[in-house]
C-alpha cells in the first residue's frame, strides 16, 4: 500500500518529512472557497469547515488512487468567525492587528480515506494568544517574513519568527503547523505504512 498527502502545503509536507513518513504529495483540486461559502451560508462554524475540507480533499484523491489518502485543512477561528489566508502583506498586517492582544483558535482537521471512503478522522484545536506587540514590531516582523507570512491563515509560522507574536500557546504543536500527527502516526502503524 502507499500513503498520499492530498495537499500542496509545504508545512504539512515538512511535518511528514520530519517524522520520516514516506508519501506522495498530490493536489486535490478542491474548490475550497466554494465549500466554505456554502457551509458558512448554512450556519457551519470554522471547526466543521476544516473537517469538511479535509474530508473532501481525501475523498477526491482517494476516488482515483489506491492506498491511504491523507486530507488536511486548518481554519482560524476568532470569536466564531472564520478567517482565510491573507492575499497580500498589507492584508496580513491588518489581520495581525486584528489578532493582536486577543485569543484565537486554530482548528486542524485530518481525514484519511481509502477506496473512496473515509476510514479515520481527527480534529485538534489549539488556542493561541497574541501579545500586544507594537506597530514597530509588526513592521519588522512583516519585513522579515515577507511572503512566508501569507502561507498560513494566521499570517505566522510558529516554527519561525511568528513565535515572537505570542504570549501564550495551548495545544498540539503539529496541529498548529497544520497536520495533527500523533493519531495519524498510530493509524499508519496499524496499516503497516510505518514500523510499529
Amino acid at each position: 500500500m502507499s500513503v498520499i498527502l492530498a495537499s500542496k502545503s509545504a508545512a504539512r509536507r515538512a511535518v511528514l518529512d520530519g517524522a520520516a513518513v514516506a508519501y506522495e504529495a498530490m493536489v486535490a483540486g478542491v474548490d475550497e472557497d466554494a465549500v466554505k461559502v456554502e457551509m458558512l451560508a448554512n450556519g457551519a462554524g470554522p471547526r466543521a469547515v476544516a473537517e469538511a475540507l479535509a474530508e473532501r480533499k481525501a475523498l477526491v484523491v482517494s476516488a482515483t488512487r489506491t492506498g491511504l489518502v491523507i486530507g488536511a485543512d486548518q481554519t482560524l477561528d476568532l470569536d466564531g468567525t472564520l478567517y482565510d489566508k491573507a492575499p497580500d502583506l498589507h492584508s496580513a498586517g491588518a489581520r495581525l492587528k486584528l489578532l493582536r492582544g486577543k485569543t484565537h483558535k486554530l482548528h486542524s482537521a485530518v481525514v484519511v480515506a481509502r477506496d473512496g471512503a473515509p476510514i479515520w478522522r481527527e480534529v485538534v484545536t489549539a488556542t493561541l494568544t497574541m501579545r500586544d506587540f507594537s506597530d514597530a514590531f509588526l513592521e519588522h516582523y512583516l519585513s522579515t517574513e515577507g511572503d512566508a507570512a501569507l502561507g498560513s491563515v494566521g499570517c505566522y509560522r510558529l516554527e519561525g519568527p511568528g513565535a515572537q507574536l505570542f504570549s501564550r500557546i495551548e495545544g498540539d504543536y503539529f496541529a498548529i503547523l497544520g497536520l495533527p500527527l500523533m493519531g495519524l502516526l498510530d493509524l499508519l502503524r496499524q496499516h503497516g505504512e510505518i514500523p510499529a
